[in-house]
């Protein structure tokens, strides 16, 4: 059974290579290109995990199954506008996929959102990207807008969905 964990700062690597993993699997699913990742220096995964980790306005995490890493997700608040949370990564694996790591960690950002007290949880689905949406709209998130480009200077777009809480 997979469980559901934060990550440390000293698991940079193991984030970074999840990160990269996810990149190169899902290229359209996330604002960040796989070749921007790959020139990162080692300074940058060490400072992103560790900023997030000590942050209470972040909460990394990643899904594990066994001793594999399957899936991650990354919850952010703004803390000029702590009412409303984002899920800015979430990523499953081939291997974890069906076995419910994107519900738990969905599940995960959204409790943590809720004892923030944050009003509302946003993200960003690859329109076409039928598995993430069904997962999202089983967690009652709900369309909101006009689709928006996934990145600057992309042909694909992006919908955002919002969840009241």
């Amino acid at each position: 059974m997979p469980t559901v964990r934060s990550l440390a700062a000293h698991e940079w690597p193991a984030y970074r290579d999840l990160r990269i993993r996810a990149l190169a699997d899902s290229p359209d699913a996330f604002g960040t290109r796989l070749d921007d990742a790959l020139v990162r220096r080692e300074a940058f995964w060490i400072e992103r995990l560790a900023a997030g980790v000590a942050s209470e306005w972040d909460l990394p995490l990643v899904a594990q199954e066994g001793n594999e890493l399957v899936g991650l997700a990354w919850g952010t608040i703004n803390p000029s506008a702590p009412e409303t949370a984002y899920v800015v990564q979430m990523w499953v694996a081939p291997r974890g996929r069906g076995l419910g790591c994107g519900a738990m960690l969905l599940d995960a950002v959204v409790a943590w959102a809720r004892e923030a007290r944050a009003r509302r949880v946003m993200l960003s689905v690859t329109c076409g990207n039928t598995p993430a949406m069904r997962l999202y709209l089983r967690a009652g998130f709900q369309p909101v807008g006009d689709p928006e480009p996934l990145r600057a200077g992309s042909t694909l777009l992006a919908q955002p969905m919002r969840l009241d809480l």
